[in-house]
């Protein structure tokens, strides 16, 4: 529908005409992505700063049009058209890296910054980018943060959730807001984990900060060849059931690579029925050893003709095959449909075997070409668009591969998004009252469905099912399964109580109030060692969850002050040890939840896999959470094989001021580190503060990690057997009537934070982890001084574009533990309102 030309007379007042498009043959360029779905927009702004953003975003809502955002276009999904008209806002103009911190690993960009140009960028440094889409030459990354984009690396490195940690976004009312920043696990509820992957429907982005890492100095490739496509699914399996974490497990079936060598020539095993690409990364010393263990279980499961990549020449042409299908396959056919799923990879060998069942009942010729260490399909269908008979048959296949995928627990997508192409299949995989929960996402930050409007959600969803009370309301309640969970919850608004959700002890509550125990919850719900996940009840003890995994040589990337600390407090609480430098947080270990809602509603968020773009990534709003949404039954995370060597270094420095010198100079080394802690003198470590850094991996890379780190320190290193995490674990671990605080920092920023802080609390002991930019507090003192003493703190931490939690406080303190920025407040009582109506939990600020 074309709209009036009218409304657009203010726009043209604000933007000069390079800067509009409103020809009707020019805005053809904007009626499709890369996807097969069209819709044109009635104008295209491609604004050059914020505020321009802000101009276009007001004047469309008053207009009642829709915004569309849009990077490069080149998203599969139909994510970037605009199927009601409305305005496109395009970015291509917003494409500077704002700031590049080297020494912190940070860096701020603008949404139209090409993915490859800021890994550039950081590789000048020696700095990575992981995060690689296959389009990461043309794509944007608004458009990766849009889609939540992976790539081959995502199996080691994770997707581009794991290194977003703030976002500055323009609101569909017109508000500029933050969310996050440059510092670490902000304490309030996860908007940037919300926005990431919500496929603009929530927010335009304007900006992005992410998170670096070191770029690993040395790389091995293989190519292996297999006589069938199951074969090599299998084979991938065995890699990672031996502990092994290659950087990229990629695979290609016969029918793809004789479609490539006709094109590119690049010397794939053509008569094989598949090949699998095998890349391990880190240091040189280890590269030799891990890549001939891999390429030895390859040929135990089938595996020939292998070849190891021995110069870059090499490497470069065994890539040259992978990355040169999707413009093979365009000689072939006038189109091809490629399918985006993503399935357990302990699941993947038998998904091959169904997808090939169902392309051959419907006489369809199919290739792939995936990532097969996380479970990522890709299924290429080729296709004429004009022979309806044929569309109407891959439509149907679709829809049986996505059916199939969501029976062996997977995701509709798992790195395209739902966009207009998939939005039909999400009651496939989602309940109502799942679908219900993203709704009130939606309606929280878009109440008028202005934002690219008319992707991911069907038209029709069924009304939700609350569960019906059946629990009594009681002092204190301990449900022992999560429909129980949801009773409680219905049961306590039939009655007008208010409830607080408690893991450990017995609080006693007060008037009228009920206290829901999280202790009856206790179990390993499931573990599945292929694919390096286990669901654990909320309840349970985190030092039994650790037991369970040892006995498999694995192990959980999270540390509490007290084994007996549960597992959905750790989630509940966003509690991260300093080895979150090596594994990630808690929000990149968390991959699906059960969660009950306090208006009776219980869901299932996320799923157990590593790339699931279906929706809103509802389990990342959950951590750090405090119990203010909802009670988590459930967990499901991802585990890790226990290191096969672990070493820590102490230096003790007479200074704060010299130990935090010494701790930049060993953290420019990090790549394999779990910790670099600066803990404070004791009993034992009287003669001043001790830097304490702390590898693991393979015993080879330990040693050169190590090894860098003396030289650093002109060899004063010693061995020591406490890694930085005991030393945190210990400090943690408060006493009664102590105060303990969290003070997030950007990482540019901890150095002066941390002299402000112990100058305004001398008496108070600190401990810093550098690799977080977090500074610890700990003191003794009544609730007048330290509510005084947390306002300072707080004033520090803000002025530097941080925060200061309060993690622990005597019972009988009244404290605010949150540290919320006004407008963020703001949505997350609009959220819990919608969630929450009766107002049972605790407020959140």
């Amino acid at each position: 529908m074309t709209r009036s030309k009218a409304p657009f007379s203010a726009l043209e007042r604000l933007f000069p005409p390079h800067r509009l498009v409103t020809d009707p043959v020019e805005l053809l360029t904007y009626e499709i992505d890369a996807g097969l779905d069209r819709g044109r927009p009635d104008i295209v702004v491609l604004p050059e700063n914020r505020d321009e953003v802000v101009h276009v975003v007001r004047w469309a809502t008053e207009h009642g049009l829709p915004v569309v955002a849009r990077g490069a276009g080149t998203g599969l999904s139909g994510g970037a058209i605009a199927p009601r008209g409305g305005v496109i806002v395009e970015f291509s103009r917003m494409d500077r890296i704002r700031h590049l911190d080297a020494r912190g690993r940070r860096a701020v960009v603008e949404p139209g910054v090409l993915n490859q140009a800021l890994d550039a960028a950081a590789a000048a440094h020696g700095l990575y980018y992981p995060p690689d889409p296959a389009s990461g030459r043309a794509s944007t990354l608004g458009g990766n943060v849009a889609e939540n984009a992976g790539g081959p690396h995502c199996f080691k490195y994770g997707v581009t959730t794991n290194y977003v940690t703030g976002l500055e976004v323009v609101l569909a009312d017109g508000r500029a807001v933050r969310f996050g920043g440059q510092a670490l696990d902000y304490p309030e509820y996860d908007f940037c984990g919300l926005i990431t992957g919500s496929e603009g429907t929530l927010a335009v982005v304007t900006d992005i900060t992410v998170r670096l890492i070191r770029r690993p100095p040395g790389v091995k490739t293989l190519m292996a060849a297999f006589h069938t496509v199951e074969e090599a699914g299998k084979a991938v399996s065995a890699v990672v059931a031996a502990g092994l974490i290659p950087a990229t497990l990629e695979m290609m079936d016969q029918n793809i690579m004789r479609i490539v060598e006709d094109y590119a020539h690049p010397g794939l095993p053509i008569d094989a029925g598949a090949s699998l690409i095998v890349e391990v990364d880190g240091y040189p010393e280890a590269l030799d050893e891990q890549i001939e263990r891999v390429a030895a279980i390859l040929r135990e499961h089938g595996g020939f003709d292998l070849r190891i990549a021995r110069t870059e020449a090499e490497r470069a042409q065994i890539w040259l095959g992978r990355k040169s299908a999707a413009g093979a396959v365009s000689r072939l056919a006038p189109a091809y449909y490629l399918v985006d799923v993503t399935v357990p990879r302990s699941r993947l060998a038998d998904m091959l075997a169904t997808v090939n069942r169902i392309c051959a009942e419907r006489d369809l010729q199919v290739g792939y070409v995936f990532h097969a260490g996380d479970g990522n399909l890709h299924p290429l269908i080729l296709l004429d668009p004009h022979d309806e008979a044929m569309m109407e048959r891959i439509m149907d296949a679709s829809k049986e591969i996505v059916r199939a995928c969501v029976a062996m627990e997977g995701s509709i997508t798992g790195e395209h998004g739902v966009g207009t192409e998939k939005k039909h299949y999400m009651p496939l995989m989602y309940t109502p009252e799942e679908l219900s929960a993203m709704l009130d996402v939606k309606a929280v930050f878009d109440p008028d469905d202005l934002l690219n409007p008319g992707k991911i959600f069907p038209e029709d969803i069924p009304e939700p099912r609350p569960v019906p009370p059946r629990a009594p309301a009681e002092d204190v309640v301990y449900p022992a399964d999560t429909e129980e969970a949801a009773a409680v919850f219905a049961a306590l608004r039939a009655s007008g109580r208010r409830a607080r959700i408690v893991s450990r002890g017995d609080p006693a509550p007060v008037e009228r109030e009920t206290l829901i125990s999280t202790a009856r919850l206790r179990s390993i719900v499931d573990f599945s060692a292929d694919d390096f996940a286990i669901t654990v009840a909320a309840g349970t003890p985190l030092g039994e969850v650790q037991a369970f995994l040892a006995e498999h040589g694995m192990f959980l990337p999270l540390i509490a002050g007290d084994a007996q600390t549960p597992v959905g407090h750790i989630v509940a609480t966003n509690t991260n040890a300093p080895l979150r430098l090596r594994y990630g947080g808690v929000r990149d270990v968390v991959l699906a939840m059960t969660v009950a809602l306090p208006d009776g509603r219980l869901i299932r968020a996320g799923r157990p896999v590593v790339k699931n773009v279906a929706g809103y990534d509802l389990p990342k709003v959950f951590v750090g959470s405090w119990g203010t949404l909802g009670l988590i039954a459930d967990v499901t995370l991802r585990v890790s094989p226990l290191p096969r060597a672990q070493r820590s270094l102490a230096l003790t420095a007479p200074t704060l001021e010299e130990a935090l010198v010494r701790a930049w100079e060993a953290y420019q080394h990090a790549l394999i580190a779990s910790g670099v802690v600066i803990a404070p003198p004791t009993e034992d470590r009287a003669s001043g503060w001790t830097v304490i850094y702390t590898a693991e991996g393979h015993p080879h890379e330990v040693e050169a990690e190590l090894s860098l780190v003396q030289d650093a320190w002109q060899g004063q290193g010693k061995a020591i057997a406490t890694t930085g995490s005991d030393a945190w674990a210990e400090f943690v671990a408060v006493k009664e009537g102590e105060w303990l605080a969290r003070v997030g920092l950007p990482p540019a920023a901890l150095d002066e934070g941390v002299r402000q802080v112990r100058e305004l609390m001398p008496d108070a002991r600190l401990l810093v982890d550098v690799g977080s930019a977090f500074c610890y507090v700990r003191w003794v003192g009544d609730s007048e001084q330290a509510a005084a003493r947390i306002a300072r703190v707080r004033d520090i931490a803000h002025n530097a574009g941080g925060y200061a939690l309060v993690m622990h406080h005597p019972p009988d303190a009244k404290v605010r533990a949150f540290d919320i920025r006004p407008d963020i407040a703001d949505l997350m009582r609009r959220l819990k309102a919608r969630w929450d109506p009766g107002h049972i939990l605790p407020e959140v600020v």
